[in-house]
């Protein structure tokens, strides 16, 4: 066996994607918020690119020029003069000005008040003022709890155990362990006495009904600590826990020996509790949503407005003086250099950003075009789409319209809804007519809306109701899964006594 090493030449193709190319596509994807931080790094990070302010001649024409008189008489200053006290001939001037030196040093003390020594320069920080704006970050649950706990007055074995007992309740505040895993009998820190009596005070800390450890427990702590008359409604979940979630009503009238009626009166009052109540601390937050493209009716026509709402958008150009010097055959090698790559970079960033309105824009009428009876008529009339349709209509690639609707949303007299939204499969109605899946799941929707709810529709006579409706081609399965999709309960949990 020969081991050699020899030298080959090989013809063929690749396809390599150019920077800007892919930067287009990220810019393309963004939403209007990601754009505008990305705009606002841009700006950050590359010293030729700026904004572009509409200059404003009146304003600049509005400003008065200066005095040249008062000039002269600032620049010939009598305060300015040079001090000169001569004995041998009258200076009465410069005396006239010691007297007012005087005049003026006690009218500045006067009204100068108290003198404080200045911390701060003239310039602001501005590392300190963004310090200052950023907000603080939310408290946790844990946190929270154990802020608390450290108040409460207990013996040292208590207070052990209720800090080993806050770090094991979740998010939603439920104690997610047995008192019983918790105890070590080879630690001597605390008995399994003081975990009893910890959880009984960790389930009086705020918020109401922490430390439970199922959803019985959970309501009782919030009805105990209740300022109203709840004891109905504690029997009710003490007892017949299982039964009221199988939606057993008459089962539990009979044990208890009520009507109906009551229990439902019960049940609305408990439907004001909080079933996760650790929910209320955290770093739960609703993250903004901003419309992309804005589709309104126009007044005059039976027609429709679509425009970008990119009204917040700053534009952009290249400093002028940067360009100059970049071109400029004097200025240093390694500086021209600099100035280029920057400036391509600018103008790159500036074309994805203009591609991305027009590709935008083109793909937002398309699908106003096509779904128009959506826009007239509501969800009911939202016909199926594919992307492939949109594309060859705008005259773009499948994957370009799939970015330029990612994270993108749509204002209209509907409220604000995702684009892709738009884009969905279907069936055919017995006409011909087709219908989208979401306008399929609002059917159903609207059916079980309408239905009588002391007998509510199973799932094969919801299919039988869109079979009436011209829906005929869809299986039990199916209508089950999309009620599940929209949370909905099963017909016998929807029944109403």
């Amino acid at each position: 066996m020969k081991l050699e090493m020899r030298g080959q030449m090989r013809l063929e193709q690749r396809m390599k994607l150019a920077p800007h190319m892919i930067q287009s596509m990220e810019i393309l994807q963004l939403p209007i918020l990601a754009l505008q931080e990305r705009i606002e790094q841009e700006l950050n990070s590359n010293p030729v690119l700026e904004i572009d302010e509409p200059s404003n001649p009146e304003a600049d024409s509005s400003v008065p020029e200066a005095d040249s008189s008062v000039e002269q008489q600032s620049g010939e200053d009598i305060n300015e003069k040079d001090l000169v006290v001569d004995t041998d001939s009258n200076k009465a001037e410069d005396f006239e000005r010691l007297g007012s030196l005087d005049d003026d040093y006690k009218d500045y003390m006067s009204r100068s008040g108290t003198f404080h020594r200045r911390v701060q320069s003239d310039e602001p920080d501005g590392k300190l003022q963004a310090i200052k704006n950023t907000a603080a970050p939310p408290q946790s649950l844990h946190e929270h709890l154990l802020d608390q706990w450290r108040l409460v007055d207990a013996e040292d074995g208590v207070k052990k155990a209720g800090g080993l007992i806050i770090d094991y309740i979740d998010d939603r505040g439920y104690l997610t362990v047995r008192l019983e895993q918790l105890h070590n009998k080879d630690r001597a820190d605390f008995t399994f006495e003081d975990l009893k009596q910890a959880l009984e005070l960790v389930q009086k800390l705020e918020p109401v009904g922490v430390g439970a450890r199922d959803l019985a427990e959970c309501l009782l702590i919030q009805m105990a600590q209740s300022g109203e008359d709840m004891s109905f409604e504690a029997r009710l979940v003490a007892g017949h826990m299982d039964e009221l979630l199988e939606n057993r009503l008459p089962d539990i009238a009979r044990k208890m020996n009520c009507s109906i009626e009551a229990i439902n009166r019960a049940i609305e009052r408990m439907s004001k509790l909080d079933t996760s109540p650790g929910l209320q601390i955290g770093q739960y937050r609703n993250h903004p949503i901003t419309a992309d493209v804005i589709v309104e009716p126009l007044d005059n026509s039976d027609g429709y407005s679509v425009r970008l709402a990119d009204s917040n958008l700053p534009a952009l150009r290249v400093n002028d003086y940067y360009a100059k010097m970049s071109k400029d055959a004097g200025a240093d090698e390694k500086t021209r250099k600099f100035l280029q790559n920057n400036i391509r970079s600018a103008q790159w960033i500036m074309d994805a950003i203009e591609q991305r309105k027009n590709t935008l824009l083109r793909v937002a009428r398309a699908v106003v075009k096509y779904q128009r009876e959506f826009f007239e008529k509501g969800q009911l009339y939202l016909k199926p789409l594919p992307m492939s349709k949109v594309a060859d209509d705008v005259g773009v690639h499948l994957a370009t319209v799939s970015r330029a609707v990612a994270g993108k949303y749509i204002q209209c007299s509907w409220g604000m809804l995702p684009l892709r939204k738009f884009f969905s499969g279907g069936t055919e109605d017995i006409n011909g007519h087709g219908h989208s899946w979401e306008a399929i799941r609002a059917q159903l929707q609207q059916i079980i809306n309408d239905e009588d709810k002391a007998k509510p529709l199973s799932d094969d006579k919801i299919r039988r109701k869109l079979a009436e409706a011209g829906i005929n081609h869809l299986a039990r399965r199916t209508v089950a899964k999309y009620r599940k999709l929209l949370n909905i309960p099963a017909a016998r949990f929807r029944r109403k006594y």
